[in-house]
């Protein structure tokens, strides 16, 4: 190795750090603690679906809706044993919890489907969390389904 080329080694090495520590995501908001999030109220906002929804009938809809509800509510107090939960979106000081089902264009074995949970928190920050399934994957849960995608989401709350 000649000493232009250890000279430009040494330079990479010295400038990947700092090019690294660059590209990384913004700082998160202060509430996305596990302490804030441990023992915060929350309320569990109408559940969505996105995507392609006429994939689903009425029935389904409404089912996969009200599961929505109950399963991301029931993943936060599983990850969070000490989190409250009230119905008024009003409640001062409640994070706000969306969640939400995308469903893929067309119903393919290779499809995937997203659930997110939309927070806003107490301060009015928001943050997203999602995560992609294979529609196998959750068609192997069964009518655990919306359980399995919300608790591997909550996996990823501080």
């Amino acid at each position: 190795m000649n000493r232009f080329q250890v000279s430009t080694l040494a330079l990479t090495a010295a400038l990947v750090p700092t090019a690294f520590a660059a590209a990384q995501a913004p700082a998160l908001p202060a509430g996305w603690t596990n302490a804030a999030l441990a023992g915060a109220t929350y309320v569990i906002l109408d559940p969505r679906i996105e995507g392609n929804p006429g994939l689903l009938n009425a029935e389904q809809q409404a089912g996969i809706l009200k599961a929505m509800r109950t399963d991301s509510a029931g993943a936060i107090s599983r990850h969070y044993p000490n989190a409250k939960f009230v119905t008024d979106p009003a409640t001062p000081g409640a994070v706000k919890v969306s969640p939400v089902l995308v469903t893929p264009g067309a119903l393919v074995p290779w499809a995937k489907l997203s659930a997110r949970l939309d927070l806003q928190l107490a301060d009015g920050s928001p943050v997203s969390l999602n995560e992609s399934f294979g529609l196998l994957t959750l068609w192997q849960q069964g009518p655990q389904a919306a359980n399995y995608a919300y608790d591997r989401i909550a996996q990823r709350l501080p």
